[in-house]
């Protein structure tokens, strides 16, 4: 057995070791564990059919529930060591942009980021093992694993992204209903009723946020605010701006909807016409790479092969 397989054993049984140390020392006690199951309990009440079901067994219970969810949760212990405060605030920060999933909190997020981060130095010290050679396994596994931990943040951020272009889009739509709400004599709260009602798109999400804010004791001009800290979009946070002097300073909502939403439909065709702009410079890259060598290929190969038939 040559010294590269020895090293490359030694370096799967050091990453196993490894693992089972940080399973060790970051997971949950028993106790701990028994007090999160008492604690659960408690707020899912003591409904008849709670106090009728009876608990599986060990036996009993799925091979997902009895391995896979607390090795997940060690795992997830896992991430949320390797996660600062900065970065949990920045992440919470971009699941806001992306709409807050549902089942996708952030101390979950977190733990994913640990469980792909184990499945990611996994991943690579088999593709190094494939390739071959101690340099190769060793970088594998380091950006196998940076991938796996920053995986979740890439895809929440590309989430996040393509809301707030559909935000943008929506926009205009939805502050020319707004202002034909509240020139047709609803008051703003109701005006904002009827977008969640029978709108469409992430801006439904959003008033439909403002509105329960309200309701829930906030006050119009916060929860504007806490909608332009939700979003990217600079026209969103303009409105939003709006909205707020125009609740300070008692100004009629009514004419700065309908100034607010003038300006929306101007910065669309703007919008608009800068794309179009844009057209001609996209399409030329792929104009020459691709349309110009078929089209010479065409012209000029019956030619050069006549040309070629002759010599």
């Amino acid at each position: 057995m040559s010294s590269s397989v020895v090293l490359m054993i030694g370096l799967g049984f050091l990453f196993a070791s490894a693992i089972t140390a940080s399973l060790a020392f970051i997971g949950e006690s028993e106790a701990r564990a028994g007090i999160s199951r008492s604690l659960a309990t408690i707020e899912r009440g003591y409904g008849a059919a709670a106090a009728e079901a009876k608990p599986p067994t060990a036996q009993q219970a799925p091979l997902r529930e009895r391995i896979g969810v607390p090795l997940a949760r060690r795992l997830g212990g896992l991430g949320r060591a390797l996660t600062p405060a900065g970065a949990r605030v920045r992440l919470e920060r971009q699941l806001d942009y992306a709409g807050n999933p549902a089942g996708w909190p952030v101390d979950r997020v977190i733990s994913a980021k640990g469980v792909a981060l184990v499945l990611g130095a996994g991943s690579g010290l088999l593709l190094g093992l494939l390739l071959g050679g101690v340099n190769k396994v060793i970088l594998a596994m380091i950006v196998c694993a940076v991938i796996g931990f920053f995986g979740p943040d890439l895809a929440i951020y590309n989430i996040g992204s393509k809301r707030q272009v559909e935000m943008r889009k929506s926009l205009p739509d939805v502050l020319d209903t707004l202002t034909i709400c509240v020139e047709a004599g609803q008051g703003f709260d109701a005006a904002l009723g009827q977008v969640s009602r029978n709108g469409r798109g992430p801006m439904v999400g959003e008033t439909a946020r403002v509105l329960q804010e309200m309701r829930i004791g906030k006050s119009r001009v916060d929860a504007m605010r806490s909608l332009a800290a939700r979003t990217t979009v600079e026209e969103l946070r303009g409105f939003a701006s709006a909205v707020i002097q125009a609740s300070e300073l008692g100004v009629s909502i009514g004419k700065v909807l309908r100034e607010q939403a003038r300006e929306m439909r101007v910065r669309r065709r703007q919008r608009a016409e800068e794309a179009a702009q844009k057209v001609p410079i996209k399409i030329l890259f792929p104009t020459l790479f691709f349309l110009f060598p078929a089209l010479f290929v065409v012209i000029i190969g019956p030619g050069l092969l006549g040309l070629i038939g002759r010599m």
